[in-house]
């Protein structure tokens, strides 16, 4: 069975059903109070990248579990409103007046990297409509700030005393530390009324202000930008403007690089969240605390079906909470959650145009009593619950609120792809003979720009079920040479002297070591220094990361391949950790040649795989050529495609594979990465470091020719 991912906005009858839907929770209300609070609105960018530093809106009614409004589309176009033609870090404010007041950053990083002189103002009535204005610091206080470089992350709050809206924010002058300084915005939040002022004294830089008052005192959190900082550090003062001592103690729960604080308190509760960006893994962190000084992770509880970048949250009423649904609203903001044990809960499709929920199930599963909890919008109802028998797929269901109904349809189906649950990418697999079993070589993915530190491993008996082994190399505390970027593994099993040894060859710090264990789930123990950390004579560019290690069944001979926009290769020593650099070629086949070699030999035929484009990119793919021998020359076919993308199934960026043959027989299967499914296609870059882990078999042709594989979410079974 396949499902197909329609791109569409919603119908008409989901806008009605939505208008009506929410009209009746509002007027339900037991307490019928317009300024009582009982949501919240997140509003964040995405990322970096072309198109990504936009404002974007999500709803929670628990302050807990998030939903992406409108797609997680942008909501404001940056075009409009900036002079750069991007904006980061919204921070939007109910002010006293009945307004609402964002501030944004001006700044454009594809184009300007990390240098601005512009903020953005906004205001508005309704969180939908702003007016909005730019002041361009240097431009606007030219005798003491034209030299400014940096204005980043502005924040507003109320000064009761002074009876004005407060902007702070932190700015560089040349190369100087970056300080968090301050201005009150004139009465229609258009402009400032006078030239910035220091805000925070402290030796060193600081960035990203945020400040809450609690009990009488006003507390500033702040990302710390000292050398070897850590996180966040908080500062008190009994007044908004002036007098702040920083405290000693880090606030954030990570030993991760973080930015980008923000708190806010719970609807009805002493609880306050501090979230942050936790930018270098890809991932947000929110903690809570009752006092602002002891602060628990709570990810746990945490759920979002976006990926934000530093943003903030405030609570929003019932009638604003109706106008942003009615505007932006579709079905998965009603149904917040299908849970059930056996569910690849990053895989659920819901499908607004055609009312449908798609469920993809593990491995094993039974489709005849599946039992689905489901979290629901406030007030929404279900008609069904208990165990259901989805054999016959789908099943109908009725979300009811009064008298306004919506049917929509279920269907669940047992998926085998992706084989590993989470993110992980460019798998490498052997057949141990030792263990009679399979071992799968992941990259350990979902860390922001590749930045994973560690690897992990996991075995099978028939490549359908996977069991986690755990870590098998740790960067930071098993490899002494690099610290970084933990990408692309390759590995063997080799009897020397009657013992069987295995070794590892991955990537880190884009440079290629080895490293040797007795078992294949490992522990490995690194070499101690880089394999290879030169580029071959007469190449000028690409990287030396992607290994692929292989034993010609013919000579008995060792080869490692290795490259990035170049293919190299060289005969391994027998100790296997070693090259013989007299043997290296450069065997990059043509243009279409990225990285991720991978090499197999079947019927006289030696194999040669690479993928073509970017990770990043919907069209990564695998093409072939032929070789009499592990180094060439190649031949290749006029049609040489292995696989591409389906976007009948919603199925891209399928590339950077291993093969390997079923022992005893001429079966071969391709194990490869694909963008997450369904939400990478809409994540720009974030899908080339959002990765899963597939396998489908792959077939030749009488004269040996790899035919065309198709990519399936059943895989095999």
């Amino acid at each position: 069975m396949n499902h197909r991912i329609t791109k569409t906005t919603p119908d008409p009858f989901i806008r009605l059903f939505f208008t009506g839907l929410f009209f009746l929770l509002f007027s339900c209300q037991t307490n019928n109070n317009d300024n009582e609070m009982v949501a919240y609105l997140f509003a964040y960018f995405v990322g970096n990248g072309p198109g990504q530093e936009q404002v974007h809106y999500a709803i929670s009614t628990d302050g807990y579990n998030y939903r992406a409004l409108n797609g997680n589309k942008p909501v404001i176009d940056s075009k409009d409103i900036s002079t750069s033609g991007g904006v980061r870090d919204p921070h939007i404010l109910r002010g006293e007046d009945g307004n609402f007041y964002m501030v944004l950053t001006d700044l454009y990083v594809p184009e300007m990297g990390w240098e601005n002189t512009a903020m953005v103002l906004l205001k508005s009535p309704d969180l939908i409509n702003w007016k909005h204005t730019v002041i361009d610091i240097p431009q606007t206080y030219p005798e003491n700030f034209s030299d400014v470089n940096r204005v980043w992350a502005p924040q507003s709050i109320y000064d009761p005393q002074a009876g004005k809206y407060m902007i702070y924010w932190s700015m560089r002058h040349n190369q100087d530390a970056d300080i968090i300084y301050y201005a009150y915005a004139n009465a229609d939040f258009t402009g400032l009324e006078s030239e910035p002022k220091q805000l925070l004294f402290k030796e060193g830089a600081c960035i990203d202000g945020d400040i809450v008052f609690k009990d009488g005192k006003y507390h500033l959190f702040f990302k710390n930008e000292d050398e070897g900082a850590k996180g966040i550090l908080k500062a008190v003062s009994d007044k908004i403007n002036e007098g702040y001592v920083v405290g000693e103690e880090y606030v954030d729960q990570t030993d991760d690089q973080v930015e980008g604080s923000g708190t806010f308190k719970l609807i009805n509760s002493d609880k306050y969240i501090l979230m942050y960006d936790v930018y270098t893994m890809g991932k947000y962190q929110f903690c809570e605390s009752t006092d602002l000084e002891n602060f628990e992770v709570i990810d746990s509880d945490i759920s979002m079906d976006f990926h934000p970048r530093h943003g903030s949250v405030i609570q929003i009423t019932q009638k604003e909470l109706d106008a942003l649904l009615d505007k932006w609203g579709q079905l998965g903001n009603l149904v917040l959650g299908v849970n059930a044990p056996s569910i690849k809960q990053n895989n659920v499709v819901i499908d607004d145009q055609n009312s449908s929920i798609y469920l993809p199930l593990k491995t094993g599963a039974s489709l005849s009593g599946l039992n689905l909890q489901f979290t629901l919008f406030k007030d929404v109802a279900i008609d069904k619950s208990g165990p259901h028998d989805f054999s016959d797929d789908p099943v109908s269901y009725t979300l009811t609120l009064g008298d306004q109904t919506r049917e929509i349809q279920i269907s669940a189906h047992i998926d085998h792809n992706p084989i590993l649950e989470g993110y992980y990418a460019d798998p490498e697999i052997i057949y141990s003979e030792k263990d009679e079993k399979y071992y799968l070589y992941p990259t350990s993915d979902g860390f922001h720009n590749w930045s994973g530190k560690y690897f992990e491993t996991f075995s099978s008996n028939d490549l359908i079920n996977w069991k986690p082994e755990g870590k098998v190399l740790d960067l930071t505390s098993d490899v002494s040479w690099a610290d970084r970027n933990a990408w692309a593994p390759a590995a063997v099993e080799r009897k020397i002297n009657g013992t069987y040894k295995y070794f590892y060859y991955f990537t880190a710090a884009q440079q290629i070591g080895v490293a040797v264990s007795d078992n294949p789930a490992g522990p490995f123990v690194d070499s101690g220094k880089p394999l290879i950390d030169f580029k071959p004579e007469g190449i000028n560019r690409g990287q030396e990361i992607d290994p692929d290690v292989f034993i010609d069944p013919v000579s008995g001979k060792p080869y490692l391949y290795w490259g990035n926009g170049y293919m190299a290769v060289a005969e391994l020593n027998d100790d296997m950790v070693s090259i013989k650099k007299e043997t290296l070629k450069v065997l990059t086949p043509d243009e279409t040649y990225r990285e991720g070699t991978d090499i197999f030999y079947r019927d006289g035929k030696y194999y040669f795989l690479w993928s073509e484009d970017d990770t990043r990119s919907p069209d990564y793919r695998v093409r072939y050529a032929f070789m009499d021998s592990p180094t060439g020359p190649l031949t290749i076919p006029e049609e040489n495609l292995v696989i591409a993308r389906d976007d009948e199934k919603g199925i891209f960026g399928t590339g950077h594979n291993s093969v390997i043959n079923k022992k005893g027989t001429d079966e071969w299967y391709i194990i490869y990465h694909r963008f997450t499914r369904p939400k990478g296609i809409d994540m720009g870059r974030s899908a080339g470091f959002h990765r899963e882990v597939c396998i489908d078999r792959m077939e030749f042709g009488d004269d040996g020719s790899i035919q065309k594989v198709t990519p399936t979410l059943e895989g095999i079974g």
